[in-house]
């Protein structure tokens, strides 16, 4: 896999592009820019493409079993109205925080949403991970993180990995499916320093950890058995921040990517900084996104 393989799905230019989510139902890819509260989608059989504008700041969403989206919004979990961008807070996380935000976020197969949050002025350990459960209520899983990130589960849904992006691991936890508890963690995946951050990511079908790498210029496949990088795919952008398949049968990569912090001089030799890219038919396939069961 190499640089030839991948194509800008829209010239809009997302701050801070992040959360794609894939959407089989409408067959359209749905990303957000989190500090714009926008949520960008783009449907590949006609090349249409449009965006909601929230007011809110977003930093996750996800798709409702019933219909509708769920998202993780500064100030608490909340439903969204795609259609016409109406926010409403249906519970509230972290206000005695506020300077703090949500990050990143998806459902489980059980129907949970789990997201978590960090310190905008990148305060180390200020953040926590959080389910909301399908009866409204929030649980608290895990304290002390400092930009909570990727979440991902295991095809037979045993194990959930997380990122902590500052850590530049990949933790594995062992997974109850049906209280939704996790425990023992251990670290399956090491970046080394200096090849940028862990972001966001996602699992194929085979098992394996597709991860966004800030500052690393690439998404690269991982076995989170043995630690080894199986694969990389090069990005002409540095803040590679999310990936997931889509597509018909789910062989499609799209990626997210930001825009924000980069210089004058950055924005000139990134100019699609902040782009959505596509691999497709990338020869993998993903799984179906989650839904919230509430």
């Amino acid at each position: 896999m190499s640089q030839s393989h991948w194509e800008v799905v829209t010239k809009h230019s997302c701050l801070l592009g992040e959360g794609p989510v894939w959407d089989k139902k409408e067959k359209r890819i749905i990303w957000i820019d989190i500090i714009n509260g926008e949520i960008q989608y783009f449907y590949p059989g006609s090349n249409e493409h449009n965006t909601c504008k929230t007011g809110h700041m977003l930093g996750a969403v996800a798709l409702k079993r019933t219909g509708g989206m769920i998202g993780a919004a500064k100030g608490g979990f909340a439903t969204i109205d795609l259609n016409n961008g109406a926010t409403h807070i249906i519970c509230k996380v972290e206000t005695h925080l506020p300077g703090n935000r949500f990050n990143d976020g998806k459902c489980d197969a059980a129907g949970r949403f789990w997201a978590g949050t960090m310190s905008m002025s990148n305060m180390p350990h200020a953040g926590s991970l959080y389910t909301l459960e399908k009866d409204g209520t929030t649980h608290t899983k895990l304290t002390a993180v400092s930009c909570s990130n990727g979440i991902a589960w295991s095809p037979d849904n045993t194990t959930l990995y997380y990122i902590d992006s500052p850590t530049r691991q990949v933790v594995a936890y062992e997974y109850d499916i049906v209280n939704g508890n996790i425990i023992r963690g251990r670290v399956v995946i090491d970046i080394p320093e200096g090849e940028g951050f862990p972001d966001g990511m996602t699992i194929d079908t085979e098992g394996m950890l597709w991860i966004a790498i800030w500052d690393g210029w690439k998404v690269a496949r991982y076995n989170p058995l043995s630690g080894e990088q199986l694969h990389e795919i090069i990005l002409p952008v540095s803040q590679v921040t999310s990936c997931i398949f889509g597509g018909d049968t789910l062989n499609d990569l799209y990626i997210t990517s930001a825009r924000e912090g980069l210089s004058e001089e950055d924005l000139k030799e990134q100019p699609m900084a902040g782009c959505l890219f596509v691999i497709k038919n990338c020869g993998f396939n993903g799984i179906d996104a989650f839904e919230y069961d509430g």
